[in-house]
């Protein structure tokens, strides 16, 4: 048994996957650097290294965990829904959680987050190594959204959510372009109209 697989040693990791998602989060894919992780996590710097090949496998391994906590949440939520009010402002407002992570209760930091978001993910564009773990996250999360307008009602086909999704980030760019304080409204207008147009 290595030092990496003994209790200490799987608190030690995950204790810098975390610290390098939330960093990730914050402030993207050049917050993650050796250092800002090793004290965010509270562990030595030659610790990142001592878990972790590269920083390319860290920064996996952070977004690994973040997709997979976001989609555990959605599954969660999915599950409130299916037992309380299955509207279509409650569909679109777990979407757009799903598609733009969580609303926070001020608008400007919530505009803050979509972008970091949306920056993210066409940055995760420029990282090769990345691609064939969105790929698996992508389809998870087509899933996940798929029953998601299942249980509420309103099913939609491959072809129609890709659409859907499209319309949303749309939506959100053309926000973030023009300057637009609230890029989560003008996603949620666009997303209710072609639901009630469905």
């Amino acid at each position: 048994m290595t030092a990496a697989t003994t209790p200490k040693g799987e608190r030690r990791r995950a204790a810098l996957v975390e610290a390098a998602a939330k960093l990730l989060v914050e402030g993207g894919f050049d917050a993650v650097r050796h250092r800002a992780v090793a004290e965010r996590a509270g562990l030595p710097l030659a610790s990142t290294t001592y878990y972790f090949d590269s920083l390319e496998d860290l920064v996996t391994a952070a977004v690994e965990h973040h997709g997979q906590g976001e989609l555990e949440t959605g599954r969660r939520r999915l599950e409130e829904l299916a037992t309380r009010n299955r509207g279509v402002q409650a569909t679109v407002e777990l979407v757009l959680e799903m598609l733009l992570g969580p609303e926070t209760d001020d608008p400007e930091a919530d505009a803050e987050a979509v972008l970091l978001r949306y920056e993210r993910l066409v940055a995760t564009g420029r990282r090769p190594y990345l691609r064939p773990l969105m790929r698996t996250l992508s389809a998870q999360l087509n899933e996940l959204l798929t029953e998601i307008f299942a249980r509420s009602g309103t099913p939609v086909s491959a072809d129609e959510l890709e659409r859907l999704i499209a319309l949303v980030d749309g939506a959100v760019v053309n926000a973030l372009i023009a300057v637009d304080p609230a890029p989560r409204a003008a996603a949620s207008r666009m997303l209710q109209n072609a639901l009630d147009g469905t």
